[in-house]
């Protein structure tokens, strides 16, 4: 993943919410592009059975146990900058 991280244009500079969106879709590509691959040489019958077997029994999740604490970092962080900005306005 870390090989996306200049996709598109996003600087470290901006928005993290800009950058998670372009991580998401960039995972979301791969595991595409990757099924669409699988599926092609499976119609081709260029994939042995073993192959299959492996790939079925060590599937890769959806999601890493790291991908979802760093979501929830980031929820937080954005809750708590928007608390703090509806505090200010209460304030003025």
């Amino acid at each position: 993943m870390a090989g996306h991280a200049a996709l598109g244009g996003i600087s470290p500079g901006k928005d993290i919410r800009d950058r998670l969106i372009l991580a998401l879709y960039a995972q979301l590509k791969a595991e595409r592009d990757t099924r669409e691959a699988l599926e092609y040489v499976i119609r081709k019958g260029a994939i042995s059975p073993e192959v299959l077997e492996a790939i079925a029994a060590d599937p890769i999740p959806g999601a890493a146990e790291a991908d979802i604490a760093a979501v929830d970092k980031i929820v937080s962080m954005d809750r708590t900058k928007t608390q703090g900005r509806h505090q200010e306005e209460r304030a003025q």
